[in-house]
């Protein structure tokens, strides 16, 4: 799946999330386009019309291109008689009989990379508790695509071409990101979208011997930032643990693994299969 096919799944996916969230009838979105200042409509949610499907809206225009230009949220109570944004998309705004409508940008890396929008076909404030949850969907969204851009450039990394000339330096990189993805998952509420992230991880692992020693997940987690080379305090600061945490996680699975040492115990979990 591309990138831009990936984020066109998640902006699918958020519109169902930030109705129920925000209780507001209609939602659509869509992805800033590559190499364009513009976003592309390209998902709809709660609409009787197509009239907005696959409206590209400028950087700087209407409300969402307001969101665009601005990298934060904009709601208007009135879309057509708003005095806020221009008016260069009225007429299929208007034919799809929205009123009232939030705009919230999805920013990653200080980039905005779509925007999902929320309306109700009456003309009336959208409140603070509104414009949170649309915001807190937005941000589901920017998690999701971290993870994306990360697991992508983790599997990049691992392929034998990426390597070039200096695989060892490569094979370091790859570690240190399969260390980062397995820290940053146990913070994302989506379990689905987590199970992914820990597969993505998994691929960049030789496949497990049978009967070979298993690890719970925060001894994995704990031991893939040691073969990366950190400390116990950095691992404990990566991982929001505290050092005596991470210190009874590593000794559990050199136990496991039959290791006296650090080194030995990273040795034996990539003998395993566990680490890359």
């Amino acid at each position: 799946m591309t990138a831009d096919a990936a984020g066109t799944v998640e902006i699918g996916g958020a519109l169902a999330r930030l109705r129920r969230a925000t209780g507001l009838p209609v939602a659509f979105g869509g992805l800033v386009e590559s190499g364009r200042p513009q976003i592309r409509i390209s998902e709809l949610s709660g609409t009787t019309t197509a009239a907005l499907r696959s409206l590209a809206v400028t950087s700087g225009n209407g409300l969402g291109g307001k969101a665009v230009a601005l990298a934060r949220p904009c709601a208007v109570t009135d879309y057509s008689s708003s005095r806020q944004i221009s008016h260069e998309y009225d007429v299929p705004v208007a034919a799809e009989g929205i009123r009232s409508v939030v705009a919230v940008p999805v920013v990653v890396r200080r980039r905005v990379r779509g925007v999902l929008y929320g309306a109700l076909r009456s003309a009336q404030p959208l409140g603070d508790r509104t414009l949170g949850a649309a915001v807190a969907v937005a941000r589901d969204v920017e998690q999701a695509l971290v993870v994306r851009d990360e697991a992508r450039g983790l599997l990049a990394a691992a392929r034998p071409e990426a390597a070039g000339g200096d695989q060892g330096a490569a094979w370091e990189q790859v570690r240190e990101a399969h260390a980062a993805l397995r820290a940053l998952a146990p913070r994302i509420g989506d379990p689905e979208l987590r199970a992914e992230l820990l597969a993505a991880c998994g691929l960049l692992t030789a496949p497990p011997r049978s009967g070979g020693v298993t690890l719970a997940p925060r001894e994995l987690d704990v031991l893939s930032w040691v073969a990366a080379g950190a400390t116990n305090a950095a691992v404990a600061e990566r991982l929001g643990l505290r050092a005596e945490t991470v210190k009874g996680y590593l000794r559990s699975a050199m136990r496991k693994l039959g290791a006296h040492t650090r080194g030995e115990a990273v040795t034996a979990a990539r003998r395993a299969g566990l680490l890359p």
